[in-house]
């Protein structure tokens, strides 16, 4: 006889087998690499776009659009190498506003471009808090680990010091957990482990008056996605409330919306980041950090995925919104990010 704790860690339960399902489901990016490439020629294009009096915007979108982000800095180092000009900098004084904003983005390195967000969101008067938070819960451990290393080359200090200087309270505390990189990648479930985790959880905020808001911080950044996906279940078999309830109603602010960000996240990426595209264009004005940030850093991911969650979530396609919501060549290149309608 298999016991439950083994079957669990062996991924025997339904849960898991949903899970992979989930991942096996996974549709993945827009953005492919394209067939018979060459960086010379596509530089090359790109100075005769940029060359002499305006600006030929739709011959960079078709090529840039059409090239992943490894393409990219191939053209990047070819333009420099046949043209003795950095093309990031040309491009940067050929275009303006959103559309240059999402050109430059598609050409800069996918880790640096997230490093260079978190810097934007900290530098200067007031703080992007949702910027912050959408790139420190939904990136991988060893994602931050490299960005880590490259805000401080960038830089010359660290995120944490950054972040420290920044954010106060536990929102700073949760920032600077995420930040470290260190959540446990494996897939093991401990039963016993499990459920404390729960019991703790409940214990911490619905059972008692006030909150203990560190031991929702210890178990949300330290614990595997396995084996949080089974606490919330078994969170609410004991509270009869879901996760993302308790935390709404025991916690406020920023530090309420890291701690469901990663709830989301470890139960739905694509659902995340289409609610976060759907919250940057519903309602009156554009939020177009936000837009663009999603659509950049996503289009080569999980864009596919997060064009049906968004789908399911709103019942209009994302394609539908951003055609709406933007014009010119801005629109024109994000649509392409979209990569269709739904």
């Amino acid at each position: 006889m298999v016991d439950a704790q083994q079957m669990r860690a062996e991924g025997h339960d339904a849960t898991q087998s949903h899970l992979s399902l989930c991942a096996q489901a996974a549709k993945g990016g827009t953005i492919k690499a394209a067939s018979g490439f060459s960086a010379t020629e596509d530089a090359q294009t790109l100075r005769k776009a940029m060359k002499g009096l305006g600006t030929d915007e739709d011959a960079i979108i078709s090529i840039l659009a059409y090239r992943n982000t490894a393409q990219r800095q191939e053209i990047r180092t070819a333009y420099k190498t046949t043209i003795g000009r950095d093309l990031i900098d040309d491009l940067k004084s050929e275009l303006s506003g959103n559309f240059e904003r999402v050109i430059v983005g598609m050409m800069t390195p996918t880790v640096l471009y997230d490093v260079q967000e978190l810097r934007r969101a900290m530098k200067g008067a007031g703080t992007d808090e949702g910027c912050l938070i959408e790139i420190l819960a939904s990136r991988t451990p060893e994602e931050i680990r490299r960005i880590n290393q490259t805000y401080q080359l960038q830089y010359g200090r660290s995120l944490e010091d950054d972040i420290r200087s920044d954010t106060s309270f536990m929102f700073q505390r949760v920032l600077v957990s995420l930040s470290a990189g260190g959540r446990d990648e494996g897939n093991y479930l401990d039963d016993a482990l499990m459920r404390q985790d729960a019991q703790d959880l409940y214990e911490a905020g619905e059972k008692k008056w006030g909150t203990d808001e560190v031991k929702f911080l210890t178990v949300l950044c330290s614990r595997n996605r396995n084996h949080l996906l089974h606490v919330f279940d078994e969170y609410k078999r004991i509270s009869q409330k879901d996760i993302e309830q308790s935390i709404k109603s025991e916690t406020s602010g920023s530090f309420e919306d890291t701690l469901l960000a990663i709830v989301k996240c470890m139960r739905n990426k694509s659902a995340y980041f289409a609610e976060r595209l759907y919250k940057s264009m519903k309602g009156l004005g554009t939020d177009d950090e936000t837009l663009i940030r999603v659509m950049v850093s996503r289009a080569e991911i999980d864009m596919m995925d997060i064009r049906e969650n968004f789908k399911r979530l709103y019942g209009k396609s994302l394609y539908s919104f951003i055609k709406g919501d933007t014009s010119g060549d801005y629109r024109k290149v994000l649509l392409i990010l979209c990569g269709g309608d739904d």
